[in-house]
């Protein structure tokens, strides 16, 4: 019996081999379900749109459509990226209720697609009862010493947050007209 069985946490099971894209956000490594990306461009030129959520850098021009771009590390409280000749903008399709939608995630570099088989991918870790990790699939372990914190990119961001991306204005801006 596996210790999130005893703890009666629900999982969310990978039973078959599966493809990530793997990149990196400061000195931690990261990975998104090769499904669900459309895409790698090198960074570009980034549109600020006002009164958006801090971790929002703006939004570019893909083939005609608007494409909003989140900074992933300010997301995750980590410092702001530091744009270099490695930082990219991963296009991926979230869902929205029944709907889908591209986010572009703003990552330090990326560093490969990979095979992960269900044995080598952990649950996410427990910290405690009021630490949110539903955002986490699962921990991916390559040659024992290096972990991959698999995200499953539907849950990273919050209903309110896509809305307050899609509409361009940040929580409480609105109701009380202040920035």
């Amino acid at each position: 019996m596996s210790i999130a069985e005893t703890n009666k946490i629900p999982l969310k099971t990978i039973t078959h081999i599966s493809q990530y894209l793997t990149f990196r956000l400061g000195e931690g490594v990261f990975a998104f379900d090769i499904t669900q990306v459309r895409e790698v461009l090198d960074y570009t030129s980034v549109t600020r749109v006002p009164r958006t959520p801090d971790f929002m850098c703006g939004v570019i021009n893909l083939r005609g459509s608007v494409v909003p771009v989140v900074d992933m590390r300010l997301k995750f409280g980590m410092p702001r990226t530091e744009k270099t000749i490695n930082t990219c903008i991963i296009i991926v399709e979230i869902k929205i209720g029944q709907e889908s939608a591209l986010i572009g995630a703003m990552a330090d570099s990326v560093q490969e697609v990979m095979e992960l088989e269900p044995e080598s991918i952990e649950p996410a870790p427990r910290i405690g009862a009021g630490l949110k990790v539903d955002f986490i699939k699962g921990m991916g372990k390559r040659d024992e010493k290096l972990f991959i914190i698999i995200l499953d990119i539907d849950q990273v961001f919050s209903e309110r947050e896509l809305t307050e991306m899609s509409s361009g204005t940040a929580s409480g801006d609105m109701e009380t007209g202040q920035s």
